[in-house]
């Protein structure tokens, strides 16, 4: 028996940063700009732009606001190829034992020695929409993608949190691989 659908968003390589790397990076005391709100409530993607470089190759990625405890790098399993790193599949903010990277920024640079993920795919939940849904948080779930490049999403891990707004987190090249887009609706099972 299935849940209900949930709205897909699209996820591609981007940066948190800790305070003390965007001063760092930007100058001290400076502050991220915002360039488009994000779904959920008080998370943007900024003007600001740095580049990661990695043992292989480098990436010029949006920053996302606002700032984070710890500096975190989320990019897909094919970006990872690229930078030369592999990251770990992880839910946001689990760092341990991840790859670092030297991060370069208009006015300085840092090295971190941790910090690249692959996220986790997930769906952000309002306590309502958990309810309506009948999971709880960290609760595990499938989600089936419909049409002709149809498959399903196991291991998909439910955040639930009363300033969330119901949507579910996937990298661009899972997106890809499944032909969906931003918006897509998807079939909780």
């Amino acid at each position: 028996m299935s849940k209900g659908y949930v709205p897909v968003g699209l996820s591609n390589r981007h940066v948190h940063l800790s305070k003390e790397h965007i001063d760092i990076l930007f100058g001290e005391g400076y502050e991220l700009t915002v360039f488009k709100d994000l779904s959920q409530p008080g998370q943007f993607a900024c003007h600001e732009k740095i580049e990661v470089v990695g043992p292989k190759g480098s990436f010029t990625m949006r920053v996302l606001g606002p700032a984070r405890n710890e500096t975190q790098i989320e990019v897909s399993l094919a970006d990872g190829f690229t930078l030369g790193v592999v990251p770990p599949v992880r839910d946001s903010s689990d760092l341990a034992d991840s790859p670092g990277a030297k991060i370069v920024g208009p006015k300085g640079e840092v090295v971190i020695d941790k910090g690249i993920i692959a996220a986790a795919r997930h769906i952000h939940m309002h306590t309502s929409d958990a309810e309506q849904f009948g999971v709880q948080d960290k609760e595990i779930v499938s989600v089936k993608v419909e049409g002709k490049r149809g498959l399903v999403f196991d291991n998909v891990l439910v955040r639930v949190h009363k300033s969330y707004a119901l949507e579910m987190h996937l990298d661009i090249d899972e997106g890809n691989a499944a032909g969906i887009k931003n918006g897509d609706k998807l079939l909780v099972l």
